[in-house]
């Protein structure tokens, strides 16, 4: 059985450092953010409809990653004395409904019926309250900012069903909160 770990939140939050680590500490596979890749590409100057082309792009690498993970599982199930396998996933279509909400004031349908329809075992909401770190691909160093897209995504966990966790503190705080989190969905 896979379980699937959404990792999200605003950008420059430590979610890529933190999927990289707990993929590391459980010895499995963790799944980059698409966009990150497509706006190397293509530039950072997005319109509407190129959202919905990352989104697409964010769920293929999803779904190639997981039927790997699933092929290695079904090759080595005598060896995993039927444990669960953990996927941990640098964001999901959430992050492109904020994202799309956030700066177009909508979002596609397809993304929306993306998100009722897709299934996962736990999110891992990392907090702004470390520094925000300019890249060529970020876009909001404005705290205020920031908080804002915190309380939304927060606002979008509460709302949910699946367990979140509230990931902070320094980087050795947010490892050990995402593995308390982790154990608990992996026994």
């Amino acid at each position: 059985m896979i379980k699937k770990i959404v990792i999200l939140g605003p950008e420059s939050t430590g979610k890529s450092t933190l999927c990289a680590q707990l993929a590391e500490h459980y010895k499995t596979v963790w799944i980059e953010e698409y966009a990150r890749e497509y706006l190397a590409v293509n530039g950072v100057d997005y319109t509407f409809d190129n959202l919905l082309e990352i989104a697409k792009g964010q769920l293929a690498l999803e779904e190639r990653s997981i039927d790997r993970l699933k092929s290695a599982a079904n090759l080595s199930a005598t060896e995993t004395n039927h444990k669960s396998s953990l996927v941990f996933m640098d964001t999901n279509l959430l992050v492109l409904k904020v994202w799309s909400e956030f700066v177009f004031d909508k979002c596609h349908k397809w993304i929306l019926d993306q998100i009722a329809e897709r299934k996962y075992d736990l999110y891992l909401l990392c907090d702004i309250d470390i520094p925000w770190i300019k890249d060529e691909l970020r876009e909001y160093p404005d705290l205020a900012i920031r908080k804002k897209l915190y309380h939304y995504y927060k606002d979008i966990m509460v709302n949910q069903h699946v367990p979140w966790v509230n990931i902070n503190g320094n980087y050795e705080e947010r490892m050990q909160k995402a593995i308390m989190a982790v154990n608990t969905i992996n026994n």
